[in-house]
């Protein structure tokens, strides 16, 4: 491996990495694979959609026949095997999207049934989860924020993971069985700050098939984030009816500057849409302001940049393998999601890895990142991510709670070539500080 004099990496690191691209080769061959297919089904929507500079224009007030706006929301249905789609510059964030789908389509009385255990820090404050962290019941509990689900009469259950962290089917077919308020099965796809596997598409078809055998009436809904284009096929057209993720992870290429979508049942995507703007104008009204470009371009390359995220991955889980760390997927192992887990034994060393990751950013190398109290968790987290547009973690980051197991999650990267070197400086700052393999 040829390395540019301005990265001082360790020989010994240099070698481990060889070793570590000759194991990923299998790897990577399939991830090549799912690319080239994902590319095609995305030219095949901008094809079919007749995509023209036209589409790129600003719209400004309240945007009315914006066909842009129409146009790409036609061109993510297709791309995503939906029957529709919602895609807006205006989604603050996959959390935002997820709650527009939540409150879009569920009503007073209506049970929200949670299949994956409990879903990811940011979305506590939205179903209505005390500040203890505890399962809420129907009365009114002190210290659940403001404009909550439960706050709105909607219910919340989960049904817990197995031991080995994946969905437990017979607990899950239990909870449906008889409950005809559940109104809603949801399953986050990917495991979050947790180290369970995440799901692939085949596993929530299993699921969505179950819970529509015995809750006909049931809306299955996917929170999506990080799993685009990752396989061949989306929850959407394996049963699934509706699905939300932030147009700064998978979907937006790199390249979006914000955002995010739903997609789904055209009925449950019109439900959404009177939730984001106003019941009765829906998706007629928003205007685009000038972003429809970088979104449709954007959608373009995620299918490819996407690719490159899953081999940066990889090439971190075999790496890491080399010096004695636990990974989580392995590096031979398919994937669901962009996201790689190392289980890096203790705060030094998360904390070293994940300033060697800062340093490899295009953006802010020279910031050292600290653990901070982020808005949404319960415990301090690191986070290095120096990227493009603020947050995205399709662009190489890696960031933790400080808590037991002392694992950094890693996700993205743009390209390949930085994303490899990134994950090596990651190993080199811990090496300087003696804590690489202890």
């Amino acid at each position: 491996m040829n390395i540019h004099p301005y990265f001082h990496i360790d020989p010994a690191i240099e070698r481990a990495a060889d070793r570590a691209l000759s194991e990923a080769q299998e790897a990577f061959s399939r991830i090549d694979a799912n690319t080239d297919y994902n590319q095609q089904k995305m030219l095949a929507a901008f094809l079919k959609n007749r995509v023209s500079e036209s589409h790129f224009a600003a719209s400004t007030g309240y945007g009315y026949d914006d066909r842009g706006r129409e146009t790409l929301d036609r061109v993510f249905a297709d791309a995503l095997g939906a029957e529709d789609a919602l895609v807006r510059h205006n989604f603050v964030s996959g959390t935002h999207a997820l709650t527009v789908a939540l409150f879009g389509v569920l009503r007073p009385g209506d049970t929200m049934l949670s299949v994956t255990g409990t879903p990811y820090d940011t979305l506590q404050g939205v179903i209505g989860r005390g500040k203890d962290g505890t399962l809420i019941d129907d009365a009114f509990e002190p210290g659940v924020c403001s404009g909550s689900l439960k706050e709105f009469g909607i219910h919340y259950r989960e049904v817990p993971l197995s031991e080995d962290g994946t969905p437990d089917l017979p607990a899950i077919e239990a909870a449906l069985r008889g409950n005809p308020q559940v109104r809603m099965v949801y399953l986050q796809r990917s495991r979050g700050y947790s180290l369970r596997p995440s799901l692939f598409v085949e596993q929530i078809s299993e699921i969505a098939a179950l819970a529509h055998k015995l809750a006909p009436s049931c809306i299955v809904m996917v929170d999506n984030c990080y799993g685009e284009f990752v396989e061949r096929e989306e929850p959407v057209s394996r049963g699934a009816d509706l699905m939300a993720g932030s147009l700064i992870k998978n979907p937006g290429g790199g390249v979006a500057p914000t955002g995010g979508y739903i997609a789904g049942r055209r009925d449950l995507v019109e439900q959404c849409a009177y939730r984001l703007t106003t019941p009765g104008l829906g998706r007629e009204v928003g205007c685009t302001l000038g972003n429809n470009r970088e979104l449709f371009m954007g959608a373009f390359h995620a299918p490819h940049v996407t690719g490159e995220a899953l081999k940066t991955a990889v090439f971190a889980a075999a790496l890491f393998s080399q010096f004695g760390y636990d990974v989580t997927p392995r590096w031979d192992e398919p994937r669901a999601d962009i996201i790689q887990t190392v289980l890096l034994r203790n705060e030094q060393a998360l904390v070293a890895f994940c300033q060697g990751m800062q340093k490899g950013a295009p953006v802010d190398s020279f910031v050292t990142p600290e653990p901070w109290d982020m808005p949404g968790y319960d415990s301090q987290v690191i986070m290095a991510a120096g990227a493009f547009t603020l947050g995205a973690s399709i662009e190489l980051s890696a960031d933790a709670p400080l808590r037991a197991p002392w694992a950094a999650w890693m996700q993205g990267g743009l390209n390949f070539h930085s994303g490899r070197l990134g994950v090596m400086l990651g190993a080199q700052s811990m090496l300087e500080r003696g804590l690489l393999g202890k």
